[in-house]
């Protein structure tokens, strides 16, 4: 089946995606929010049992491990994700406090389930997570297993997460299927995800930042503000909270030092089209993701930044990218150049600094 027939059921029905592979913690204990609140770089005690929240983890220069969903099942328990292993590293950090982490990935399935009309479906099934909030969660059975109902995804649409104990995911599984037949819900791939991924503007590990952990030198290295998440850390000038990376962020943020922002880009489609058709060719509108480097320039041949994520979307009708930029070229609207290769040449096409997410559809928080 075509990846794009997959997209399309994502954005306008609804798709299945098995996100078990995911590294799975569960951390419990009496001083879990205690600890989890100096590890993580977000301020977990503002998430209540029964929610979750997207965070991420820092190094002391300030400088983003990874990323990944926590929810909250309870006062003392919390199920985090990962999309590299970080049982040792979290685990070193324990300390003194009485918490317990354990690995759960083999133990926790994950059916990520996104799209307009999953929230119908669902509904059918569990009554009762018909009115949950965006990023929050509810107990519930489908098929007779209990599950955990998260409004979650990484397709920035309206979607849900079903957790389940592994030995009940095929029944899960089988039981949305089959709710979602006459919906036009249909299993969708790697692909497809990646491709909604870019429309809203989510990051990807290794490709629009890469682990302080393992990267070479600090041209590898991204701060959480020069990735966007400035919005987590409100509450810095309180001292109730020291978390791990946290006087670094603060004092990039006062002295105002970030190297990058991030971005969209949407390119010029008839500046595009006008390369290709003079180089002899029929301008390529691929929806198929392309996770490399294209160098950005101003009209003077500056460079100023580069764009990871490049694609060309099928619900906005442009070539978009994801993109980082000098700071002073990172207002709405900026006209920049983006490096293509056109013949076994480079040449530069018009682009436009624009806002993330590309696509931000209302159904996804309503």
């Amino acid at each position: 089946m075509s990846e794009k027939f997959e997209y399309f059921a994502i954005r306008n029905a609804a798709g299945m995606f098995d996100s078990s592979p995911l590294y799975k913690y569960r951390i419990s204990g009496s001083d879990a929010e205690k600890y989890l609140s100096g590890v993580l770089a977000r301020d977990i005690r503002k998430c209540r049992p029964g929610r979750a929240q997207y965070t991420l983890w820092c190094d002391d220069r300030g400088f983003v491990v990874e990323d990944g969903v926590i929810l909250r099942l309870s006062q003392d328990e919390f199920l985090l994700t990962s999309a590299e292993p970080n049982l040792a590293y979290f685990e070193n950090l324990i300390g003194y406090d009485s918490v317990e982490i354990e690995e759960v990935t083999d133990d926790v399935a994950t059916l990520a389930f996104q799209g307009p009309r999953s929230r119908t479906i669902l509904s059918e099934l569990a009554p009762e997570m018909t009115d949950i909030g965006y990023f929050h969660l509810v107990p519930s059975k489908l098929g007779g297993a209990p599950v955990t109902i998260s409004r979650t995804g990484f397709t920035g649409d309206l979607g849900y997460e079903i957790w389940t104990n592994s030995e009940d995911a095929l029944s899960v599984w089988d039981t949305v299927a089959e709710a979602g037949q006459s919906h036009g819900v249909i299993p969708f791939g790697q692909i497809a995800l990646l491709m909604a991924r870019i429309e809203a503007g989510l990051l990807l590990l290794n490709t629009d930042f890469e682990s302080s952990r393992f990267a070479w030198n600090d041209d590898h290295r991204s701060t959480p503000i020069e990735l966007g998440f400035g919005w987590m850390f409100r509450d810095l000038e309180s001292e109730s909270r020291r978390f791990i990376g946290r006087k670094a962020i603060q004092r990039e943020l006062t002295e105002a030092t970030s190297r990058w922002k991030l971005v969209g880009l949407v390119v010029d489609w008839k500046e595009y089209d006008h390369k290709y058709n003079a180089a002899g060719l029929v301008p390529p509108k691929d929806h198929t993701p392309v996770t490399e480097e294209f160098m950005v320039y101003t009209d003077d041949h500056t460079r100023v930044g580069y764009a990871t994520s490049f694609m060309y979307s099928p619900v906005v009708q442009r070539h978009i990218a994801i993109a980082r930029v000098r700071p002073e070229q990172s207002v709405i609207g900026t006209r920049v150049n983006l490096e293509v290769t056109i013949n076994h040449r480079y040449e530069l096409v018009g682009a436009h600094v624009a806002r993330l997410p590309h696509f931000n559809p209302e159904r996804k928080t309503a």
